[in-house]
């Protein structure tokens, strides 16, 4: 551990913590709206839980260890026996403080955004005699010793392999057992291409016996699922077992039964009701048709969405994270998606790409500016564009929410190193305008555009000839064959590629004044926004994205991370639009300058930007996962001088905000809405409170999945 900066690996004590505003939204809701927001969020919660044991082996119990001591202690009674019987100084506190809020905030001990350990910033042997002093002075019957007995190791480690998420030796992960391999990941994938088997709401566990192996798929259900009938597939054996994360989704079910009795149409009934078949039987299908109602549920006042979800994190690109959200609309700014969404057809006409390329008829979606009341999860967006299940997408619809509390809160008081005097200032006054246009063209056009040429019941989807003749010389046609979606082709590049081709969207759209009018820029104020929103990019690419690259293994850590470096690269081989300066801070240290030149955005920028774009549209769209790869790997390679210039970006980083959300609670025959300060004190309380009166069976529920799990992960 000599070499190892713990810098990289701990949340320093003045990590930001900010409260999600969400009060006026809610008031503003009726009774029954209320009800039906509080039960959502309660179920959303509950299977947030499950997020714990997606991440890493010991999340769920370092979970019940932090949690029983905030619920048997207050914050102030843990510093007093912390600084007077266990030999603290007021950083130690404070920087286990911002530890358990880092934690409930990444519902892990692996960041949500950059898939990096983090561990407490302070000496184990403190930590350890905290937890003494606090078991002799609980009087209560508690488990706290034995439980840190348990995590202490794997809390504080940062062997190589448990620094960051990843499959075999590259890093860890609850996906698959320990044994499994990124061979073994794409043999599971055949397997599934073949049967007809998404992976959204399963995990992977490989047993060897008498050397046999049997590669169990485990399906997230509350009931069991006894296949007894091994399935022979290729010399090796699959099973199906159900029952994953069962006493979790047991509560989740509990709450959505109640939500359904204040739901506001039938259409809002059935969709309640297909998400608990789903997590009921482990019916990925019922979870499909959920997703369909809530497609057709137009306009209404609480949007929510829960279940499986992004992909980002499983390594193989195909399993989704447990997710859950619940807001209130925006009608102001969602007025103005609207306009947007009625002027899709004449947007997507500028796009760089044949019209071959493009779906044959738009599928206009609902998009709303939601101010989020509860979001659960390993972190919180700023916009959302769902269902990811690709034959719903492309012919029946989807939806597109901004989460339009979110993003000020983002940029509540943000540093931001590497620009001019003059850029911060611009920066500071239109970054959440801008950021509003590249979120709503992001989600709208982005990930709403495009089709896939495929083989759907032995026809094929598109004119043949038509492609051909866009193709490049001696490039071979692909497409998509039957049993094939995005993630099961593109698998590991999959989620970065399809944000990388979503941001160049709003970057190349941004431009288009008629947009900007929608959302009430013009003249002056709109060239300053497009400036904005590109230099947003730029300083992204610069600031952000190589603080989740590892050198030490090659890997991008985040999916936009990752898709905002390849397009900081591609604006670089324009002619005279960006140049990055290396220099001397005024503190003395080693500094960069961003120098984007503004006149020639709307010409070499936006050429750049167009030519790259449609060829990650032409990969995308004719299954080229080759010639994507090749595409990508070129312009996320870290070469220098950015492999230098990486170690003046994490000197200079500073971490993300941490978000406190308010709780809802019934209160006799009222819903009222319980808000916290914006300080770790106030984290720690609304997390306390989230579960007040369920500690216990939210403990034997994550024990005892800690301790079916345990055998499988050997790291």
């Amino acid at each position: 551990m000599a070499n190892i900066d713990k810098g990289l690996f701990t949340y320093p004590n003045d990590t930001p913590v900010v409260y999600l505003e969400c009060e006026k939204a809610f008031l503003a809701l009726e009774s029954s709206e209320k009800r039906y927001a509080h039960h959502l969020s309660k179920a959303s919660y509950y299977g947030g839980l499950i997020v714990l044991a997606q991440t890493s082996p010991e999340s769920p119990l370092i979970f019940n260890l932090i949690h029983q001591i905030f619920s048997k202690k207050t914050v102030e009674e843990v510093r007093d026996i912390a600084l007077n019987k266990a030999g603290f100084i007021e950083e130690e506190f404070q920087a286990f403080m911002v530890y358990v809020c880092g934690f409930y905030t990444n519902m892990g001990n692996y960041k949500g955004f950059g898939d990096s350990k983090f561990i407490p910033n302070l000496p184990q042997e403190k930590l350890e005699a905290l937890v003494n002093a606090l078991t002799s002075s609980i009087t209560e019957s508690n488990n706290i010793l034995e439980l840190w007995s348990l995590v202490k190791d794997s809390m504080f480690s940062l062997d190589q392999r448990k620094q960051f998420l990843g499959l075999g030796e590259m890093g860890v992960t609850t996906y698959f057992s320990s044994n499994c391999t990124l061979k073994d990941a794409e043999f599971v994938n055949r397997f599934f291409k073949v049967r007809g088997i998404e992976g959204y709401n399963n995990r992977c566990f490989k047993h060897m016996k008498n050397g046999a192996t049997t590669y169990e798929i485990r399906v997230a259900s509350i009931a069991p699922r006894d296949n007894s009938e091994p399935d022979v597939f290729e010399g090796a054996s699959f099973t199906m077992t159900g029952g994953d994360y069962s006493s979790l989704l047991e509560l989740v079910n509990a709450e959505l039964e109640q939500a359904k009795t204040s739901a506001s149409n039938e259409t809002e009934v059935h969709m309640v009701e297909k998400y608990i078949e789903s997590f009921a039987t482990g019916s990925l299908d019922a979870h499909k048709d959920g997703s369909r109602f809530w497609i057709k549920n137009k306009g209404p006042i609480i949007e929510t969405y829960v279940g499986f979800i992004e992909t980002y994190r499983d390594p193989s690109g195909v399993r989704g994270e447990f997710e859950g959200f619940v807001a209130v609309v925006n009608k102001p700014m969602s007025a103005k998606f609207s306009v947007l969404v009625e002027k899709a057809e004449t947007l997507l006409k500028l796009l760089p790409w044949d019209q071959v390329l493009e779906k044959d008829t738009f599928l206009r979606p609902d998009f709303t500016s939601l101010d989020v009341v509860s979001f659960a999860g390993s972190g919180i967006p700023a916009g959302i564009n769902i269902p990811n299940y690709d034959e719903i997408r492309q012919n029946e619809g989807f939806k597109n929410v901004s989460l339009g509390n979110v993003i000020p809160a983002s940029y509540k008081d943000a540093k931001m190193p590497f620009v001019s005097s003059e850029d911060k200032a611009l920066m500071d006054k239109y970054r959440v305008e801008s950021f509003e246009v590249q979120v709503g063209l992001h989600e709208l056009l982005g990930h709403g555009s495009g089709k896939l040429l495929r083989r759907e019941k032995g026809e094929l989807n598109f004119d043949e000839a038509a492609v051909k003749n866009i193709l490049q010389a001696g490039e071979e046609l692909k497409y998509y064959e039957e049993g094939d979606i995005y993630d099961s082709v593109f698998t590991t590049i999959g989620s970065a590629y399809e944000e990388c081709r979503a941001e160049c969207v709003g970057l190349y759209l941004s431009l288009d004044k008629d947009v900007l009018r929608i959302f009430g820029h013009e003249g002056d104020e709109a060239e300053d926004v497009i400036y904005t929103n590109w230099l947003s990019m730029v300083f992204a690419g610069v600031a952000k994205a190589l603080e989740m690259y590892a050198p030490a293994t090659n890997a991008w850590l985040q999916a936009h991370s990752q898709a905002r470096y390849a397009i900081l690269q591609v604006m670089l081989e324009a002619d005279g639009l960006l140049r990055i300066e290396e220099r001397t801070g005024e503190d003395g240290n080693p500094d960069l300058l961003i120098k984007l030149e503004r006149s020639k955005i709307p010409t070499e920028g936006k050429r750049v930007i167009g030519d790259f774009l449609r060829k990650l549209q032409v990969f995308k769209a004719t299954a080229n996962v080759k010639g994507a790869k090749a595409l990508f790997d070129k312009y996320t390679e870290v070469k220098e001088p950015w492999s230098k210039w990486r170690d003046i970006v994490l000197a200079r980083r500073t971490p993300r905000k941490l978000f406190v959300q308010a709780n809802t609670e019934i209160s006799g025959e009222d819903i009222i809405l319980r808000n916290y300060e914006a300080s770790p004190s106030g984290l720690i309380k609304s997390w306390t409170d989230r579960f007040a009166g369920k500690e216990a069976s939210l403990y034997k529920a994550l024990t005892d999945i800690y301790n079916k799990d345990k055998d499988q992960f050997k790291f």
